[in-house]
């Protein structure tokens, strides 16, 4: 028997399949095939197509080329349109959308178009409310009395002269019938589907006053590029850019309320209404779809709409009593500045050990930069040997506290902020360097705000590899179940390019932020009683955070404060398996139920926000397809799911997939979902597996269950009682497999 007829005989025996050790196994045994059967050449062949072949995977691509891969698996079938016809049928709610359009003299190409985007609308209950102002083409005309004709739904009034978008608008609003009321622009587009999922979203949430979706851009090509895939409601976004765009669905009575479209901000009367909209309601719903596709034509008009576009910001700001300006910020967006309320002394807790040079650095570049004087430092010491540190602390002119216990970030924190003196915190690394003098009155300008918890700032890794650009990003918010149980926004990306849409340059609002700078009301960081000290070194920020958001604040990133950080320089990468399950325990269902600053179409796998593949709801679902399609060995393994059948795949992410496989880091915060939803073949293995997911003390108890060997984690379960199980929500999914567990451990 050849050598690679013995290893294809092994492999299964050596490692189970869709594990990367099987992969590996496969490869070498295909390696051996080629070269005894066709030579060192073709395996040298095989190898480059290989190469090439993984150079062209979906990661790979840049955004424009992963979203056409993108819209070809979610485009729709005529399978999908019957399900949704059908779906519409049985709606218990029916509202109608008066879709108001301006139309000036349009080309008669890209008119017809729009209009014929919302006749082929799936969902039927709409109007088209067209309003001419001063057109003098005669095809506007002749081609809105064609459709006229055709289609009662279709209605259109001229005001007869140059009134500006928003008289006309106004003038079409009062004269529409619907219950909703939609802007689309007669060079621009909306999806089939388009409608059908605003009014399926109002019939699960009838008590929504506006709906915005994601939004893509056609070129001159007729191609659909540039997809923003947006992020739930956040309000300090939208005073940084209109990012909710279009399409944008308002209740009418809401805009008779707030009074419909302002004259004078013609090119912004969209984002002027929505400033506004938001001021009345907080029932704002996002749809995670491109359902409109703004044309990209020659624009003459950014200027004029910039001066608009601030002035609607200001106006915001004094409808709202804040006292602050609107600036020009970053990127040609725009920066809400409050201003501060008096001088509060702010504490600035730095905990430190040993590598005094770092120490030096950091508080050298807060007394040389800082324009903020209010402030006073905290050195705390963890339990530093070397001379030279000693030796600074004893001569340093700032509070130095002795903490003797071992390293516990939580406690060394917590110990602090009770000796600080200042009304605001700032937790702040040792291994960071200020950039932006003013970081301090960015970060208190908005911990000012009462609706605000913390505070987090723009960290920048230094020594680039590219020396013309201003470093790297290490940290622009943190994202919510990405990469793991959390990611750092735009991590490793160059600070100075546009990335995604420049989320790296607007103040907006995160799930949370790093604690090696943010910022907190020293009174809401003792109402929260700290950072969890049973969570001593990683995620116990995200812990906080989460905590405070789940009281109804928020959390506020701002790329204004400005710092270095020489990540990890004291202490290395500390990431206790321990930390990361108590975190998961405690917080698997906001995993699950996703981010809302981070829409599910990106990835879950880099930082990066490139695109995933395929759209689902499921968030769970969505990282587990995108692993599927990046790894060649589970699409071997599973081919199906390219039919939309992934059971076996689910089963395979509910054992596999959180023990031997390589992706177990990715999969671990989901794994509840795929307990829940794996066949009944592998349910009792995997619920006790979700058990043993989130419990420290099983994982130090039973090491080998990474490796598949369920013996002892088995012969545990088959002593527990059923009464405990009763009595113990924890073990009580562990219930309806008891026997099974018995005979399992009997057996062996």
């Amino acid at each position: 028997m050849g050598a690679s007829k013995i290893l294809k005989k092994l492999a299964p025996l050596l490692s189970p399949g869709g594990t990367r050790r099987r992969e590996i196994l496969d490869l070498f045994s295909s390696a051996v095939s080629i070269t005894v059967n066709e030579g060192p050449g073709s395996l040298v062949k095989a190898v480059v197509q290989r190469y090439l072949k993984r150079k062209r995977a979906f990661h790979t691509l840049n955004r424009n080329k992963q979203y056409q891969i993108w819209l070809e698996y979610n485009r729709l079938t005529s399978r999908i349109t019957a399900t949704m016809r059908e779906e519409i049928a049985g709606f218990r709610y029916s509202p109608k959308i008066s879709v108001v359009m301006p139309v000036r003299n349009e080309d008669e190409k890209w008119l017809e178009t729009a209009v014929n985007s919302l006749i082929q609308q799936v969902y039927p209950s709409w109007e088209l409310c067209v309003a001419l102002d001063a057109s003098t083409e005669k095809h506007v005309k002749r081609i809105l009395e064609e459709y006229q004709s055709k289609d009662i739904r279709l209605k259109v009034t001229s005001l007869g002269l140059d009134a500006g978008v928003a008289a006309v608008l106004n003038d079409t609003v009062s004269s529409s019938t619907g219950e909703f009321v939609a802007l689309l622009y007669p060079c621009d587009e909306l999806t089939p589907n388009a409608l059908y999922e605003v009014a399926k979203l109002l019939n699960e949430r009838p008590d929504v006053d506006c709906v915005y979706t994601d939004e893509d851009q056609i070129d001159l090509g007729g191609r659909r590029v540039e997809p923003f895939f947006k992020p739930d409601w956040s309000p300090d976004l939208l005073l940084a850019m209109n990012y909710v765009g279009h399409l944008s669905v308002v209740r009418k009575s809401l805009l008779y309320e707030i009074e419909g479209f302002r004259l004078g901000f013609d090119g912004s009367e969209d984002y002027d209404l929505m400033l506004r909209v938001a001021e009345k309601t907080s029932k704002i719903a996002h749809i995670a779809k491109p359902l409109y596709s703004r044309r990209i034509l020659p624009d003459s008009e950014k200027t004029v709409r910039d001066v608009f576009a601030r002035k609607a910001l200001q106006d915001a700001l004094s409808r709202r009593g804040i006292r602050g300006e609107i600036l020009d910020g970053y990127g040609r967006h725009y920066r809400a500045k409050y201003d501060l309320s008096g001088s509060p002394l702010v504490s600035i807790i730095i905990p430190t050990k040993d590598h005094v040079n770092l120490l030096r650095r950091c508080i050298d570049s807060i007394e040389s930069k800082t324009t903020y004087s209010e402030y006073e430092i905290i050195i705390v010491d963890n339990n530093s040997t070397e001379p030279e540190t000693l030796s600074y602390l004893s001569s340093s002119k700032h509070r130095v506290l002795r903490f003797n216990e071992s390293y516990n970030f939580s406690k060394i924190n917590n110990f602090a902020a009770g000796e600080a003196r200042g009304d605001y915190l700032v937790f702040l690394n040792n291994d960071t360097e200020v950039i932006e003098p003013e970081w301090l009155e960015a970060m208190l300008e908005h911990s000012q705000r009462p609706e605000v918890g913390a505070v987090g700032a723009l960290l920048i890794f230094p020594n680039s590899k590219h020396a013309s650009q201003e470093g790297t990003i290490q940290h622009a918010g943190v994202i919510l179940g990405i990469c793991g149980v959390a990611g750092h926004a735009f991590r490793n990306l160059l600070v100075n390019r546009a990335n995604y849409f420049d989320l790296h340059k607007v103040t907006r609002n995160c799930s949370a932020v790093t604690f090696a700078c943010a910022m907190m009301r020293k009174s809401l960081y003792e109402e929260f009683n700290g950072l969890n000290e049973d969570i001593p070194i990683s995620f116990n920020d995200i812990d906080l955070c989460l905590r405070i958001r789940e009281k109804g604040y928020l959390i506020v990133f701002t790329p204004y404060a400005r710092l270095y950080h020489y990540e990890c320089a004291t202490r290395g990468r500390l990431h206790p398996p321990e930390d990361e399950t108590s975190t998961l325990n405690r917080w698997s269902k906001s995993i699950l139920e996703g981010d809302p600053y981070y829409n599910p179409n990106l990835t879950f796998q880099r930082e990066d926000f490139s695109l995933a593949p395929k759209c689902f709801n499921v968030r769970a679902l969505a990282i587990l397809l995108e692993v599927y399609h990046s790894r060649f060995d589970l699409q071997r393994a599973y081919p199906e799911v390219m039919d939309d059948n992934h059971q076996r795949l689910i089963d395979w992410a509910a054992e596999s997939g959180i023990t031997v496989d390589g992706a177990r880091y990715l999969l671990r915060p989901y794994h509840a979902w795929y307990v829940e939803n794996c066949s009944n073949k592998v349910k009792p293995v995997a619920t006790i597996l979700g058990l043993y997911n989130v419990d420290s003390h099983l994982q130090r108890l039973f090491p080998e269950v990474l490796r598949q060997d369920y013996r002892r984690l088995m012969a545990w379960a088959s002593k527990i009682r059923e009464a405990e199980c009763q009595c113990n929500p924890a073990l009580r999914r562990l219930l309806p497999y008891l026997s099974i567990y018995r005979k399992h451990t009997l057996s062996n």
